[in-house]
């Protein structure tokens, strides 16, 4: 899927000297070269150039990583980690496919659930008193 067609497909190219701050909201493809700071959310899929520095929550359809990511990153569908690729944070993903020095610090998890459901779990979660042990 993200080996040949990746770069045709993306709606929204952001370039290696663009530096974007906020929430970044998208219902089709996105490419990334540069560095983003917040939020990204993607109906689509969603590709991190080698060069790319993310310091923000992700949520997409699809996603190829090969730049380093700070933030977690829910992937409804099928995440790629090239050789290249480093995430500090949790992931949850229904496929995934690390390539041989890829990076990952944090959790994995393999559900495949929704965006809602999560957003919805988080949120009860968050609503739970915790008790120390």
């Amino acid at each position: 899927m993200f080996k040949t067609d990746i770069n045709s497909g993306a709606e929204t190219l952001i370039g290696p000297s663009v530096h974007v701050k906020g929430d970044f909201k998208s219902q089709g493809n996105v490419q990334i070269e540069g560095q983003v700071t917040g939020t990204i959310q993607t109906s689509g899929n969603l590709r991190i150039g080698e060069q790319a520095k993310i310091n923000a929550n992700i949520n997409a359809a699809n996603a190829f990583v090969a730049g380093v990511i700070k933030g977690n990153v829910l992937v409804t569908e099928r995440l790629e980690l090239s050789a290249k690729a480093k995430i500090d944070g949790d992931i949850n993903t229904k496929i995934l496919v690390i390539a041989e020095g890829a990076q990952l610090n944090g959790r994995c998890q393999m559900s495949g659930i929704s965006i809602a459901e999560v957003t919805a779990k988080n949120k009860k979660d968050k609503a739970l008193p915790t008790a120390e042990v």
